[in-house]
């Protein structure tokens, strides 16, 4: 008895039909077909106000968010690269030195906090008041122990910017240490060492691991943190999702996402403040 074999042809599917059958996959797992990735700080992710603010934002629009969270200078390098389709960062200087260089296509800003300078709760160099760079002054003329995040991000920006108006940028003391690391972190060590550091404020009322960390410098104007967001620039990098990037820029600064923004706190404390203006 002869076995006949059937032979069946199968066609290979167009490149059409396999986009729709990867796109059938992911709606049938429970993941978006659309999705951006945003490069940011991690004062705004250890802040906790993305975890209120992106799923708002996806709601509104169906769109996933991948948040990296970096260092400001970090975040936007990844724009220069085209590894991200918008950043949301907080140091202005850098943000219009990369629009002028064209990765950017536009600077908008979205919120502000301000920064605050925390040590031990005793303050034994006497901190305490509201002029940042006289207190960066008396850290350098006793060797006080300061946690610097020396991670080019905003934070790390803002205090060497406050470091060269005390006139001290390369007299900090011998007890400054940076970490190269991110807010969190270098609150644990500065918590951890009894040292003081420079935190914002969004990423303070979230931090757990306080030990005998206390808020001693606040109040200057000079520690206002204005924070700002823009879509990479397609024309860079064609592969940029600038629609969907759009959509976020244009949500976060309009009036659902700085609602949101607005409503964010912690201990009935308000984290961010929304300014957007468009």
């Amino acid at each position: 008895m002869k076995t006949v074999k059937a032979c069946v042809s199968i066609k290979p599917l167009s490149k059409v039909k396999l986009a729709l059958v990867a796109t059938s996959l992911l709606v049938s797992m429970g993941v978006s077909a659309q999705s951006i990735v945003v490069a940011s700080t991690t004062s705004t992710e250890q802040s906790g106000l993305f975890s209120v603010l992106l799923p708002e934002f996806k709601k509104a629009s169906g769109i996933d968010v991948k948040v990296v969270a970096l260092g400001t200078g970090q975040a936007i390098d990844m724009g220069r690269r085209g590894d991200a389709d918008a950043l949301f960062v907080h140091d202005k200087v850098a943000e219009e030195k990369v629009v002028a260089e064209g990765f950017a296509v536009k600077r908008l800003e979205v919120m502000y906090n301000d920064f605050v300078l925390v040590g031990p709760a005793s303050d034994p160099l006497k901190l305490k008041g509201n002029d940042v760079v006289e207190a960066l002054k008396k850290i350098s003329a006793a060797n006080g122990p300061f946690i610097s995040r020396g991670d080019k991000s905003g934070t790390h920006a803002a205090e060497l910017r406050f470091w060269q108006m005390a006139n001290l940028a390369d007299k900090q003391g011998s007890g400054y240490k940076a970490c190269g690391c991110g807010m969190g972190p270098a609150l644990n060590m500065a918590s951890s060492s009894g040292a003081y550091a420079l935190t914002d404020r969004g990423t303070w009322l979230n931090f757990k691991n306080r030990g005998d960390l206390k808020v001693l410098v606040e109040g200057d104007q000079r520690l206002f943190n204005q924070y700002g967001v823009l879509l990479v620039n397609p024309a860079k990098h064609p592969h940029v999702k600038a629609a969907e990037g759009q959509k976020f820029v244009d949500w976060v600064t309009g009036s659902a996402g700085q609602g949101v923004i607005a409503s964010y706190k912690i201990g009935g404390e308000q984290l961010f403040f929304p300014n957007a203006v468009r």
